[in-house]
């Protein structure tokens, strides 16, 4: 049997694998990779699974969490990235993946992107607004500075303040301004600033200097400290080519460290300058109104009311005699008036009145106890009282007779 009809040797999945994997994790140690993020996954634990591809191929990729809390930007689909790390044949699956050590945008820095990132970020949630911005005390009685003390910014801006404003009282709160953990520390400065008493004001910042420099205060931590802060918060970093994240989320952006200082205090000059004017403006308006007041007195002095207060009085006298003189005539005449009304009913009355009619001849007969008028023969009785009146008198009779006309009878016959 010749070599050529020997069997070819047989190998497991299992050993090709393993071949295949010793040979590709000790060729590609460390590759670089340029591809777009496609499919990406964040874990629970950290761990970033995506995929990196371009028009023709694609290739598996992890990130471990290490190495993904080191990014300065957020990963996301669509973004075009150049990775590095090993190749790894991950054999369960039988498919080759890169191991991403490192990784940075294609076209713009990693900061920048980071940058760009967290700004759209912040002002989706409307941090930026100038609506939430709160205004600065205009008197403030302590300031907090929350910065590096051995900086040359917080001495300018020491200088600048109590320049300015003697009577502040500053407080220092040592944090670092860059390098590792520097935004963690400037967070906890700011938390620790706004609860100290009697605090009105807090100001950030540093002195000028590169991105990386200046990125702790472009850190989201940082911007979430200024946010919350109760007390309003002045950031001062770098120069005024310089805008940060703090800047736009904080109450007040000063350009350098030297106008925070002039922002947040008055100068005592200019206030002393402002009272004198208002003083002066007082006076004047004083001594303006008492003039006026002095004039308006005199108008009044001038007047007939006083000059000559009893004609007034005379007046009124006058008016109150004539008063009296008109009420005393119409008196008199409503009461010849009444007089008059009063005879001409009593005329009437009396001529209407029984004793008229007995002045005439006539008499008016009662009987007595009753006093009942007698109109008839047949109202009384023989043996009764009956009284007469007459025209000057009454007339007390006994009836001793009673008898009926006979002319009356004629007429009754009738």
């Amino acid at each position: 049997m010749s070599e050529s009809d020997a069997e070819p040797p047989v190998l497991s999945v299992s050993d090709l694998t393993t071949i295949l994997k010793t040979v590709v994790e000790e060729t590609f140690s460390q590759v670089w990779v340029a591809g777009e993020i496609s499919n990406l996954t964040r874990a629970g634990s950290g761990h970033l699974y995506f995929t990196l591809k371009d028009a023709e191929a694609q290739l598996k990729a992890v990130m471990w969490r290490n190495a993904a809390q080191r990014l300065r930007f957020q990963p996301q689909d669509g973004l075009e990235v150049i990775a590095a790390g090993p190749l790894e044949v991950y054999a369960p699956r039988g498919q080759y993946q890169i191991i991403v050590q490192q990784m940075q945008p294609q076209g713009v820095g990693a900061l920048e992107l980071a940058l760009r990132q967290l700004q759209q970020k912040l002002a989706a949630e409307g941090l930026f607004e100038p609506s939430r911005k709160r205004p600065l005390p205009r008197f403030p009685r302590r300031i907090a500075l929350v910065t590096s003390p051995s900086s040359a910014a917080v001495r300018d801006l020491i200088q600048v303040i109590t320049r300015r404003w003697p009577l502040v009282n500053l407080v220092i709160v040592p944090v670092a301004v860059q390098g590792e953990g520097a935004a963690e520390e400037i967070a906890k400065g700011l938390r620790q600033a706004a609860n100290l008493p009697d605090v009105d004001v807090i100001i950030t910042g540093r002195g000028g200097g590169s991105l990386e420099d200046l990125w702790a205060f472009n850190e989201e931590v940082v911007a979430r400290a200024i946010v919350a802060s109760p007390i309003p918060v002045v950031t001062a970093v770098g120069h005024e080519i310089d805008v940060t994240i703090a800047d736009l989320v904080s109450d007040r952006r000063a350009l350098t460290p030297s106008e925070a200082g002039e922002l947040v205090v008055p100068l005592v000059g200019d206030l002393r300058q402002t009272l004198a004017t208002a003083r002066q403006r007082i006076v004047i308006s004083l001594q303006q109104r008492a003039r006026q007041a002095r004039s308006a007195v005199d108008g009044l002095a001038e007047r007939r009311c006083f000059t000559r207060p009893t004609d007034r009085l005379h007046e009124l006298a006058t008016r109150l005699d004539d008063s009296e003189q008109r009420l005393k005539q119409s008196l008199r005449h409503r009461v010849e008036s009444t007089r008059h009304q009063l005879s001409g009913l009593a005329a009437t009355l009396h001529a209407l009145s029984p004793l008229a009619v007995l002045e005439r001849g006539y008499s008016l007969t009662r009987k007595l106890p009753s006093h009942a008028v007698v109109r008839s023969i047949t109202d009384i009785r023989v043996g009764e009282q009956i009284l007469t009146r007459v025209p000057r008198g009454t007339i007390t009779s006994l009836v001793t007779d009673a008898a009926p006309d006979a002319q009356a009878d004629v007429i009754d016959a009738r």
